[in-house]
This record gives C-alpha cells, structure tokens and sequence, in this order.
C-alpha cells in the first residue's frame, strides 16, 4: 500500500465537504484501492473498513497521533498521544460469514454490520436503531425450526447478539481508557478512525490553502504548480514570502 498522492487528498477532501460521516469514510477507503467498486467498499464490515482507516492514517500522517479529550469530572483538557498501532484490535481479514447464534430454543444466522447498516439505520430513537441494525444484518432466525421475526426475539436473545457481532468485529468497536492527571477520574471515550482522520485531513487541506494562496499572490504561480512542489521547497519558498 502507498501513501496518497496530494491531489488524491485533496480530491477526497472537496467531495467529503458535502457528504456524511460514513459516506466520508468510504470516500477516504477509495483512496486505497480506487478499483474496487464503491458498493463493494460498502460491504466491509465496520472493523475492516476502520483497520483500513488505520492504515491510510498511518501512510498518510505517520504513526503517532495526537488528540484531545475533556476530563467529563473536571472538564480539564487533555492532551492525547498514542500510536497507530495502539488501535489496532486485530488484522484486517476476511470474517467467515454467515455467523450463527444457538440460544435456548433460538437460532440465528447473521453477518457483521456494515456501512450500508449505518446509513440506512432508523434512528428515531435508541431502541429504533439498535432494532434497525440488527435486522439489517440478522439473515435468518427461528425457534424450533419456525421462523420468528427479529422484533420477536427475546431481549435475552438480541443482548447476546449484540455481544456476539461486537466480539467477532472488534474493530469497530474502539474505546481509549483514560485518567485524569488533576482529579485521577477514570473513564473510556469512544474513539472513531473515520471522524479523527477527517478532522486532520480537514486541517491539512485548510492548511496547504493558505499556503497555495500566499504562493500564488506572491509569484502568479498556478495551483498546480505549486501541489508539484515537495512540502520541504514548499515551506522554504514561504519562508522568503515571510521575510
């Protein structure tokens, strides 16, 4: 895998500004392999799409990353650094799919959510989504032998699916443990690869704007020419606008 070029950075940054968090998410996967067909791309479930996440951050931005976090007992602001790899669940693999649940007297058979799922979710409420996404990804469920709708499973039954589809895909599913250094409160915050990676690229693309636009007022030289040069010349050459 190679890192991406500028232009592609740029690209998926333009068309992210009017899309959604997941359809970004997708957009920024299409950076990896731009062969894949998007509805393909759609069908990996939520660890494998973010460990891929993962990966693109860590050609693209290196390594180590740093965020921040408000301490929920204190409201203290923290400075947060850690590693690619500190993330990191497990490989990215192929899940061998279908998944089956025995239960009591209930069986089903499910796959892993996806970002299709997310997307299409119904999201009135708590108990709307969670029941959304569960029949999007439940392919079959009977109890003895007859089938039984997902809203007539026991809450025992979807509990455990719940549990079951967040232990085989623990990717998507990332929490960082954290204590604050003033109050020493403990607690986990979610972290989501996708809205992180935007935000810097978000940044960055902001960022190189400025630049192109102090470059190009300074020496009438076109966008283009300006994304050609190295980010090292490039720094250099704003520096003697600076003097």
């Amino acid at each position: 895998m190679r890192a991406p070029t500028v232009n592609q950075l740029f690209g998926a940054w333009e068309q992210g500004l009017s899309q959604s968090p997941i359809q970004r998410s997708l957009t920024l996967l299409s950076l990896l392999d731009d062969e894949t067909p998007p509805a393909q791309l759609t069908e990996l479930s939520l660890g494998q799409r973010d460990g891929k996440l993962l990966a693109l951050r860590e050609k693209t931005f290196g390594q180590r990353m740093i965020g921040y976090a408000a301490c929920p007992a204190c409201v203290l602001r923290l400075e947060l650094n850690f590693d690619v790899c500190d993330l990191a669940m497990n490989p990215i693999a192929e899940v061998a799919e279908p998944l089956a649940l025995r239960e009591a007297d209930y069986e089903v058979r499910f796959r892993l959510l996806n970002s299709s799922d997310l997307a299409t979710a119904d999201y009135t409420d708590l108990a709307a989504g969670r029941l959304s996404l569960l029949k999007g990804c439940v392919l079959s469920a009977t109890r003895q032998g007859q089938d039984v709708p997902v809203e007539g499973l026991p809450d025992a039954v979807t509990s455990l699916l719940a549990s079951r589809i967040a232990d085989a895909d623990p990717q998507s599913d990332v929490d960082l443990s954290l204590t604050c250094p003033r109050c020493e409160h403990h607690w986990q915050t979610p972290f989501d690869i996708g809205s992180f990676l935007w935000a810097e690229i978000h940044a960055w693309a902001c960022r190189l704007l400025r630049e192109i636009h102090a470059l190009a007022s300074a020496y009438g030289w076109r966008e283009a020419d300006i994304l050609a040069l190295s980010p090292w010349r490039r720094q250099a050459y704003l520096e003697l606008v600076e003097q």
